[in-house]
């Protein structure tokens, strides 16, 4: 579990793609490390497989390549980090479990004097989970929905977000990886299933069953 503030910013290493996976490397600083440790990256939760001087090494699965943009990554492009939390910590921004929902790409970076505005496309089959002042994460990082749109909505980045994090760097057609609230997740399905429920209930056949 993390909070979506994020900790910094790594380079990546290299990477090496095998058939069904990636094994990407990352530029590290510290020495408390440990495989099997989980770390954020770009807001997908992974695992260290394995520790070098100064690089950590995870393994990505297909299914993770497939819904993120960590397969697009490449030396030299640089992602947020984060630890996750520990009990008793801070939760300075909303509860993320670094498992990606899928990508929102980036149709504007707007400037706004020292502020940021991002405007990105609302992926249709997760723009249920959007709601107006809501929390969202992307890559990685809590931001608020500033604006909602039928197909689109926005963020706002103060200068704080734009130094710790790559988020000012994007420009358009970058897929942010994007976490929706783990409420508004919880709070939709549930009344899915509620309506699917007295749907089923209250069909000619149910009715038809129940005398």
């Amino acid at each position: 579990m993390f909070s979506g503030i994020v900790e910094g910013v790594a380079s990546v290493a290299a990477v090496w793609d095998g058939p069904n996976s990636r094994k990407l490397t990352l530029d590290s600083e510290g020495t408390d490390w440990a495989v099997g440790q989980s770390l954020a990256v770009n807001g997908c939760c992974l695992t260290i497989a394995e520790i070098m001087p100064g690089k950590l090494v995870f393994d990505v699965v297909r299914e993770t390549l497939d819904k993120t943009n960590l397969g697009l990554l490449e030396a030299g492009s640089e992602v947020n980090i984060e630890r996750p939390l520990r009990l008793g910590d801070r939760l300075d921004g909303h509860f993320v479990q670094g498992h990606i929902d899928g990508t929102a790409l980036l149709l504007e970076n707007i400037r706004q004097g020292t502020d940021r505005r991002l405007k990105l496309q609302s992926p249709p089959e997760l723009a249920k989970y959007l709601a107006p002042k809501g929390s969202v994460s992307l890559d990685g990082v809590s931001l608020t929905i500033a604006s909602l749109g039928q197909t689109s909505f926005e963020v706002a980045l103060i200068p704080t977000t734009l130094a710790r994090t790559t988020l000012g760097k994007k420009t358009a057609n970058w897929p942010l990886n994007l976490e929706a609230d783990i409420l508004s997740k919880t709070v939709v399905s549930w009344l899915e299933r509620q309506t699917r429920g007295a749907a089923r209930l209250s069909s000619p056949k149910s009715s038809t069953a129940a005398k």
